[in-house]
């Protein structure tokens, strides 16, 4: 049983070892970069012990993405925490979201990118457990929409989170990407903050 015991707690510090190591790769050089040869080497196991303690590099990119949603997760957290009763707090919280998401993709780089550059081999689809953890993401979305629209379903709420989500994404991501030019990231946090709260305004006098 100690035996047992013991390999357990080998595989976890492994484990945590080499999602720490992919983690810095990732950040330093991008999903892309990761490679099972080198990232043992800096382990000092064989490439083979990686494969022991994850089923193939999917699994390890994924816990690295975790730990990336789980920090961004929080940060949301914070920036949302109580949006208030009017309508005009609830575009507020709109904002403080979109600009922390913003800058959450600025400080983070490659990792933040690898949330959505990386794909799984054969276009296997992502494990439940990891597409759940990503759709945590539009709850703090869902929040002050409901102080806006009160009258909306939960599912309708839902997806128009999902929606708003995903237009503050593409926006981030064609500033941070320089795909339309540079910006610089003042002018991006006030172009966001123009195009969200007209969002915003444009479904309560849709409403």
């Amino acid at each position: 049983m100690l035996k047992k015991s013991k390999l357990l707690e080998r595989r976890q510090n492994l484990r945590e070892t080499l999602v720490g190591l992919a983690e810095k790769t990732i950040a330093k050089t991008g999903v892309h970069s990761l490679r099972a040869r080198p990232l043992a080497d800096s382990a000092a196991c064989a490439v083979g012990m990686i494969y022991q303690v994850f089923a193939d590099l999917d699994a390890l990119i994924l816990a690295v993405n975790e730990r990336t949603l789980d920090t961004l997760d929080t940060v949301l957290e914070k920036a949302g925490e109580k949006p208030g009763p009017r309508p005009e707090d609830a575009i507020a919280c709109l904002t403080r979201l979109a600009l922390t998401y913003l800058d959450f993709a600025a400080e983070s780089g490659p990792r933040w990118r690898a949330l959505f550059d990386h794909r799984m081999e054969n276009d296997r689809p992502a494990p439940d457990w990891y597409a759940e953890k990503r759709r945590q993401m539009f709850r703090h979305v869902e929040a002050p929409l409901k102080t806006l629209l009160p009258e909306l379903t939960s599912t309708k709420r839902g997806h128009l989170a999902r929606t708003l989500f995903s237009a503050v994404h593409g926006v981030v991501v064609l500033g941070l990407e320089e795909k339309l030019g540079s910006i610089p990231l003042p002018q991006l946090r006030q172009q966001l903050t123009t195009i969200v709260q007209a969002m915003a305004r444009g479904l309560t006098a849709a409403a």
